[in-house]
């Protein structure tokens, strides 16, 4: 029994065919790549999507002007009273907005103020009266990113949402950070 063997036309043809399949499928993937990693929005057609129905939420958030205000006249406040301390504010979400690190702050404060204003704006309430819950229920302290220290202030809208946290730590009382943090809500005229 004899076997055919492709001859070498036919073996350089599909050597060559599997090569175009190949660059072109590449090519493809390349265009693909390269439109998903167009850096200009504005070249695209924007998809439009009904949401009506109550599947919409609106949130406030603080201009970065109004977060960078906030925070100076908090370290202000502390630089008065020859404090060394560091700022931290966050938006609603908890995501740092402003962090002024004052002269001579620790380097401990840096951490402890975005803490401190990420507690504050998650239970919309200044961190002092939310150390004193430790008592009943100690294991909100468990929680990943919260410290339950004096020195955190909520900022809140009208209706009294939480828009942003403002944190202070590096002075030597929770009431002193604290007190630094509710001039930081003040400047915004809260």
């Amino acid at each position: 029994m004899t076997t055919e063997q492709p001859s070498n036309t036919t073996r350089k043809r599909l050597i060559i065919g599997g090569a175009v399949a190949a660059v072109a499928a590449a090519g493809v993937i390349g265009v693909v790549s390269v439109n998903a990693q167009d850096p200009d929005p504005g070249t695209k057609t924007p998809v439009a999507a009904d949401v009506a129905g109550g599947n919409l939420a609106q949130s406030t958030h603080l201009t970065i002007a109004a977060a960078t205000k906030a925070a100076q006249a908090a370290l202000d406040a502390a630089v008065k009273e020859n404090q060394h301390v560091t700022v931290a504010v966050v938006d609603r979400d908890g995501n740092t907005v402003v962090t002024l690190r004052g002269d001579g702050a620790g380097p401990q404060s840096y951490t402890s103020a975005q803490q401190k204003a990420f507690t504050a704006v998650s239970w919309n309430a200044p961190t002092s009266v939310l150390a004193r819950r430790l008592d009943n229920a100690p294991h909100l302290a468990d929680i990943d990113g919260t410290l339950f220290l004096g020195g955190g202030a909520p900022v809140t809208a009208r209706g009294g949402a939480p828009i942003a946290g403002i944190g202070v730590a590096g002075a030597p009382s929770g009431d002193q950070d604290e007190k630094f943090a509710q001039a930081g809500v003040a400047a915004l005229g809260n």
